[in-house]
């Protein structure tokens, strides 16, 4: 495992880009930077709130989930996201230039239903993307999240599942026709089949057992995920600090240990996409390690 940088406020969202830097959200700090092979650490931009979820669009910015923002403490080195703090600047789904730093907000409801705390998004190819609505926590009560599915351009937002338990990571299998997304208090992960772009063949619930492709014993929580060129689930592991690995059958096919309670985010990168990155949310570190297996390309990666 190399480590790029160890400088990082609660790291989320890597991205790799064409020249080898990775882009990362720090929520802690509502800004998103830029890390470089070299370990240099730039600000791209600084949308404020929690930027969470990103990736690369179809016009080549970066979409971002924005969280509106956390209350964080700080126990024996580690820093943890909290509730929903006095300054929350709300929900909303933000096209970032990554050239200039503009922002551009894009949703921040749907049909009426304020976001609350966008979390994870994947592009399709047709110029949409699904994204999770994990909600807020307060001190006695907590929201109850939701999967949509929303243009690039604005235009259309549809809300597909809810409710469910702070759902989470998002992700497409490597034809595009399974939806897969985690719901993290649970450690639990769903697939879906498509029949259509942005359009589930079926609507189910927390509750529904056809919908589960995995549920986590103990106390594991999952939080964002990549896929593999052979289908697997990659979820970030959160207590059991890793990479769970589940096949696109329901099996688990290993656990990738890393030095860190909130391993929260993976993707992938190199010239063979198999070079694993992975974002070590509570020590601020965005590290590298090699992945036996190339990863999924991503749309307009």
């Amino acid at each position: 495992m190399h480590t790029l940088t160890d400088q990082l406020r609660f790291p989320e969202g890597p991205v790799v880009l064409e020249d080898g830097s990775v882009i990362v959200v720090e929520i802690a700090t509502g800004g998103v930077s830029r890390v470089y092979e070299d370990g240099r650490v730039e600000k791209v931009a600084e949308p404020g709130g929690g930027p969470n979820g990103a990736a690369l669009g179809p016009d080549g910015r970066l979409y971002v989930c924005n969280n509106g923002g956390f209350s964080w403490h700080e126990d024996d080195g580690l820093l943890a996201p909290g509730n929903t703090p006095a300054d929350y600047s709300g929900g909303r789904i933000e096209a970032i230039d990554i050239s200039t730093g503009d922002v551009e907000v894009l949703y921040t409801d749907c049909n009426g239903n304020p976001l609350k705390g966008p979390n994870d998004l994947v592009f399709d190819g047709h110029g949409g993307f699904w994204f999770s609505d994990n909600g807020k926590r307060y001190d006695r009560t907590m929201d109850r999240g939701s999967i949509l599915y929303a243009k690039a351009d604005g235009s259309h937002i549809d809300e597909w599942f809810f409710p469910f338990e702070h759902p989470n990571g998002v992700a497409l299998s490597p034809d595009g026709g399974t939806l897969y997304f985690t719901e993290t208090v649970t450690g639990r992960c769903f697939k879906a089949e498509l029949e259509a772009p942005g359009k589930p063949a079926r609507v189910f619930g927390s509750f529904d057992p056809e919908g589960l492709l995995y549920g986590a014993p103990g106390m594991q929580l999952f939080d964002s995920m990549a896929v593999d060129s052979e289908g697997n689930v990659c979820i970030g592991t959160i207590i059991n600090g890793g990479i769970t690995v589940i096949s696109p059958e329901g099996e688990l096919v290993e656990h990738v240990p890393l030095p860190d309670p909130f391993v929260t985010n993976i993707c992938f990168g190199g010239v063979d996409m198999k070079t694993a990155y992975a974002t070590l949310s509570g020590t601020g570190k965005l590290v590298s390690f090699d992945w036996p297996r190339p990863g999924l390309r991503l749309h307009h990666q």
